[in-house]
């Protein structure tokens, strides 16, 4: 079992981040503000101008650590870590599965079931928590039209119609999200999902998530020495991680969404935290970026059982587990690929 380990996010502008012994110091004006020794780190995030010391670099690589670069709004910009892990043949056999469309169409439905399954969940579980709040009809309708999706995705023979199901699937679920807010209705509303940019606080929010759940399965096949390029779901295109996506949609819903929801409704988070830019596009400020990912580490601390292997596992482990599931399967462990499949 890999040991859970944390990932250091840099949010400060102008921090410099340099090695110190067998750590990381992070300084700002001239003096060290905080410590944090390298075994200690699975990862290191930072957000705009942050500068990094190529001898720290060289450590991380060396060590296994990942340093990604993100803009502001969490948007991704680079990537720097050490020699590829893992054994050529498991590379080589992700390459021709991805190659072949019926072996990529029996990953990638799986991958479908997962996310329309969990997005389902999410809308049951928001109309039985709060049976009084306006629109529970309509959620329900959601969670009926999610069901009927998963039937057809079961018996969907291509990738393009499963592509197709997939994007009414999340057309669906986003059309009724709004219901799931229960708090600061008037200052948080889903106007449609939007992306480059975000034009609304909730799309922020749900973006700057989803980068950061990019991030942690991005690691997760690096690590277990799969091609985070190449995937099978999402197909191959210059800059994109298409296998780290496709996990991301397993995960998004019970993850991100989730915790996007309670950040509002507990209101840990408030609209003033977020900043509308000259071109529409929607920011958080620094105090509530710091607060999104202290809940998000804190998140990834909750246990649970995983569904498939039974074993009482963090959340945060969850994108390992699924990439070491899915490395199973191509080396012929496993008769198919079991996804993540919240209860």
């Amino acid at each position: 079992m890999k040991q859970h380990l944390n990932t250091l996010f840099v949010t400060t502008p102008r921090s410099f981040l340099r090695k110190d012994g067998e750590a990381v110091a992070v300084r700002l004006d001239g003096e060290t503000r905080l410590r944090v020794p390298l075994h200690h780190l699975g990862s290191i995030v930072t957000f705009g101008a942050i500068g990094v010391s190529p001898a720290l670099m060289g450590a991380c690589g060396k060590a296994g650590i990942a340093i990604s670069f993100l803009n502001d709004h969490g948007g991704f910009l680079a990537r720097v870590c050490g020699p590829t892990a893992g054994n050529v043949l498991l590379r080589r056999e992700q390459y021709r599965r991805a190659d072949d469309e019926p072996a990529s169409l029996a990953i990638a439905r799986m991958v479908v079931l997962a996310k329309v399954a969990n997005a389902r969940t999410v809308l049951m579980r928001a109309a039985r928590d709060h049976p009084e709040a306006l629109g529970r009809d309509e959620l329900q309708r959601a969670v009926d039209r999610l069901g009927a999706t998963l039937r057809d995705v079961e018996k969907a023979e291509t990738l393009d119609s499963l592509r197709g199901l997939e994007g009414d699937a999340a057309k669906s679920y986003f059309a009724v999200f709004n219901a799931m807010i229960t708090a600061q209705k008037e200052s948080f509303v889903l106007d449609g999902r939007s992306r480059r940019p975000p034009l609304d606080p909730v799309n922020a929010l749900l973006s700057f998530l989803y980068a950061i759940l990019t991030h942690d399965t991005r690691s997760a096949c690096e690590t277990t020495g799969l091609d985070p390029a190449v995937g099978f779901l999402h197909r191959d295109r210059p800059g994109r991680p298409g296998l780290a996506l496709d996990l991301v949609e397993e995960l998004r819903s019970f993850l991100a969404d989730r915790l996007a929801l309670s950040l509002i409704n507990r209101r840990q988070i408030t609209a003033a935290g977020f900043v509308r830019q000259e071109t529409g596009a929607y920011e958080m400020d620094a105090d509530t970026r710091k607060a999104v990912l202290v809940a998000y580490q804190k998140r990834k601390q909750e246990t649970i059982t995983h569904p498939f292997l039974r074993e009482t596992t963090t959340i945060g482990l969850v994108p390992h587990l699924q990439a070491r599931l899915l490395a199973r399967y191509l080396r012929g462990d496993l008769d198919a690929y079991p996804p993540f499949i919240a209860k």
